[in-house]
């Protein structure tokens, strides 16, 4: 006959005055029932005992434990008749389906991750504290987000074949805004000092763009490292930050920081010795350092005097060089002194150069941009120097160059080089606006790496009030494999100066040619160029054209067809093309017609712009350039060759183009020597120090026009101060500048506000 249930719960197994006894008997058959998609296997693994074995009342309290833990059951129970064990179970249901409901800042897939990780997913046992726990997780993912007041409401509904759905209702609320930034314990800094150092800041005027003032645990963590490397570059050996607290104001919307630390005593150094297999004579590593006895301790100095010795000895072939500083710290004097091991290793030869990434880039465009070749010895700096022109190429968003050691070669290397493509051709169709151009309309067809080869192809339509241009280009820059490029190019051209008030004259051009470049590398850094031109031009006059061009056209015709010749050297060594910190860029050219040509004349042109970052924020350029242009044999410079300066790109707070002579209409007629120097400092933009695409200036320029037979001296310079303000904008580079033109004499024409708006061509 059946018996009552023995145990009919957890609890009772526990022990429970429910539990009814029974006397021990041996096991002839084991049922189990209520099973739906769990295996029997599974159950029969995890009871206690097996058919033929003693079975008794702490075995069945086991039993149903065991059952319990393995989380795929509601209810559990245990029965006996006669000596037949039956098992009968409620299976806990799985998730059929999860839906989210209401979320922007996190991807579904990110949200249904963060729920994975806590062991609820689709086709997964549902358990109540497990849906509890992937709820606080995914809590958590939103308060690292600054979004503290957000809500999430689950609902949990039954479904068929002991299933259940999964809903959220996510309000992710609003982030909370920084409202105040303390730090305890400063003493030796003023307190703005240290948080003028990190990234999290309250709200200001700029935070809306840059989202400083919204907290997370990651920007938090950067910034606590940045307010150590400040104290350890200083001296500050046993600095730490002693916690952190961050509080929330009663509606959540606003954050209150609370940064306390030791700044601990101030070390110099006291000596800096060599050891080891230095390889190369101490004299010469120790005018690698960047700090020196006496100096507060910095770790940022000492870091880059390891990095530094560490890129020499690679740039003799020791790929495997280690230099560790060994610190030797006296708490008394307040000093450290560091011996710096040395062990250079084996020298290293590049085994193979393994690219990957370039899916449509060919193998070969890669490879000829290297300067480290396989088989060579392993040379820092031609590795670094490959980096730099595989990024210069613009054909990627992302280049990796690493090492890796060769199994079973101690002194041979594999260079990986990684790239991720990015999309290198462009159809632009654009409008802008420029103070020296007017409206532009712009059109533009072009690939820079022609079916990856790296070969650029481009068409341009651009026209303004001003002028109309129509510009075809193609560029082979590998021609040989020396590097030798070769361009060629068509275009025709309208020119009205006298639209859009830029008085340089009532005349206009329409001109029509074609050019043929070849350029030859002399270095990495160095470039000769030559070009070939054929000029077809007319001048076209009326009543109000000035008397020099009536005259110019009456001497040498209103068709001009020139065949040209130019030669240019120049050098470029600057860390970026577009806001550089360091670095020169110096151009030197010749540009003449030949005798082919109706006119003879030539041009000399030179050009300088030198950059420094002397402190961090702060980069310093320089720019001059000079100009100088005659006929020879019995020809002349023509007018519309003519030099020009003032304006947003030369000297600033005079209009475009208006210093030097002016004709008999008062407009501004050019010359044939130009001079124009620049002195300007460029810093981030106020709490946005991190932005790299804005950029404060204030300067300072100088520069003058002088007319033929003009004597030069400083009577014809001008002179202007003010600053500036650039930002590369998605819809093309925006440049303001307010001038003040200083010492401005009778006749010149002053602009105080100037603007680019959008790219002017």
């Amino acid at each position: 006959m059946k018996l009552k249930p023995m145990i009919l719960l957890l609890a009772a197994a526990l022990g429970s005055p429910f539990a009814l006894a029974f006397d021990a008997f041996t096991v002839s058959d084991i049922k189990v029932e209520g099973l739906q998609r769990t295996d029997p296997g599974t159950v029969f693994n995890y009871m206690p005992v097996k058919v033929g074995e003693d079975f008794d009342e702490a075995k069945a309290r086991d039993a149903v434990k065991a059952l319990f833990a393995t989380g795929f059951f509601d209810d559990v129970r245990v029965e006996v008749d006669k000596n037949v064990v039956i098992v009968t179970v409620q299976e806990r249901p799985t998730v059929a389906q999860i839906n989210v409901n209401g979320a922007k800042l996190l991807e579904k897939d990110q949200i249904k991750a963060a729920m994975k990780s806590q062991n609820l997913a689709e086709g997964r046992i549902f358990q109540q504290d497990t849906l509890d726990g992937a709820l606080n997780e995914l809590k958590q993912q939103y308060f690292s987000r600054g979004r503290y007041s957000v809500q999430i409401k689950p609902t949990v509904t039954r479904l068929d074949r002991n299933r259940v759905g999964i809903e959220l209702d996510i309000s992710e609320g609003d982030v909370a805004l920084i409202k105040q930034i303390n730090i305890v314990g400063t003493k030796a800094f003023a307190e703005d000092d240290l948080i003028d150092e990190i990234g999290l800041e309250t709200s200001g005027w700029m935070t809306w763009y840059t989202k400083a003032d919204q907290y997370s645990k990651q920007k938090l963590s950067a910034d606590l490292e940045k307010i150590k490397s400040y104290y350890m570059d200083r001296g500050y050996l046993d600095f730490n930050v002693v916690s952190t607290q961050v509080a929330l104001s009663e509606d959540k919307s606003e954050m209150y920081l609370t940064i306390n630390i030791s700044e601990g005593e101030k070390y110099t150094v006291s000596g800096i010795k060599f050891a080891g297999d230095t390889i190369l004579p101490e004299t010469e590593l120790a005018a690698l350092l960047s700090i020196a006895p006496g100096q507060a301790f910095s770790r940022e100095k000492t870091n880059k005097s390891v990095a530094a010795i560490g890129d020499r000895l690679g740039r003799e072939g020791y790929a495997f060089a280690n230099i560790n500083p060994v610190p030797e710290v006296d708490k008394e004097k307040k000093t450290v002194g560091f011996t710096l091991y040395v062990d250079a290793g084996k020298k290293a030869y590049v085994r193979a150069i393994n690219i990957s990434g370039n899916n449509l880039t060919k193998d070969e465009a890669v490879r000829r941009e290297l300067r480290q070749l396989e088989a060579a010895q392993y040379d820092l700096e031609k590795i670094k120097r490959s980096k730099e022109r595989l990024q210069q190429l613009d054909y990627f968003s992302e280049v990796n160059l690493d090492t890796a050691a060769v199994p079973d070669a101690v002194d041979q290397v594999d260079l990986n080089v990684r790239v991720t493509e990015k999309k290198t051709g462009s159809f632009n169709v654009g409008a802008g606006y420029g103070q020296d151009e007017g409206f532009v309309i712009a059109v533009g067809l072009s690939e820079n790496n022609f079916l990856g080869s790296g070969k650029k192809v481009s068409f341009d339509i651009n026209t303004s009030q001003a002028n109309q241009n129509y510009v075809f280009n193609v560029t082979n820059p590998y021609l040989t494999p020396d590097g030798v490029s070769l361009g060629l190019s068509a275009f025709k051209k309208k020119s009205d100066p006298n639209e859009n008030d830029q008085e340089l004259g009532d005349y206009s051009t329409d001109s029509w040619g074609t050019g043929l470049t070849l350029g030859l590398p002399v270095s990495d850094y160095n470039n000769l160029q030559f070009r070939l031109d054929y000029e077809n031009l007319d001048i076209i006059t009326n009543s109000g054209t000035p008397d020099y061009i009536v005259d110019y056209v009456k001497r040498r015709g209103a068709n001009n067809q020139t065949y040209s010749a130019g030669l240019a050297f120049s050098s470029d060594s600057r860390d970026s093309a577009v806001f550089p910190t360091r670095g020169n860029f110096f151009r030197a050219g010749l540009d003449a017609s030949l005798p082919l040509s109706e006119i003879n004349y030539y041009k000399l042109s030179i050009s300088n712009r030198f950059y420094m970052t002397p402190i961090d924020g702060f980069t310093f350029m320089w720019n001059m350039d000079l100009g100088y242009g005659d006929g020879y044999s019995d020809g002349e410079l023509p007018f519309y060759k003519n030099f020009f300066a003032g304006g947003v790109n030369s000297v600033r707070g005079y209009k475009s183009g208006s210093l030097g002579p002016k004709d008999n209409n008062g407009d501004s007629k050019g010359g044939d020597r130009r001079f124009v120097n620049n002195f300007e400092i460029f810093t981030p933009v106020p709490g946005m120090k991190d932005d790299q695409s804005m950029r404060l200036s204030a300067f300072v320029d100088m520069g003058g026009i002088w007319g033929y037979g003009e004597e030069v001296d400083s009577s014809g310079l001008r002179y202007s101060a003010g600053v500036g303000f650039t930002w590369l904008s998605p819809v093309g580079p925006i440049k303001l500048v307010y001038g003040q033109a200083i010492g401005a004499k009778e006749g010149d024409k002053t602009e105080k506000f100037q603007f680019q708006l959008g790219q002017v061509f």
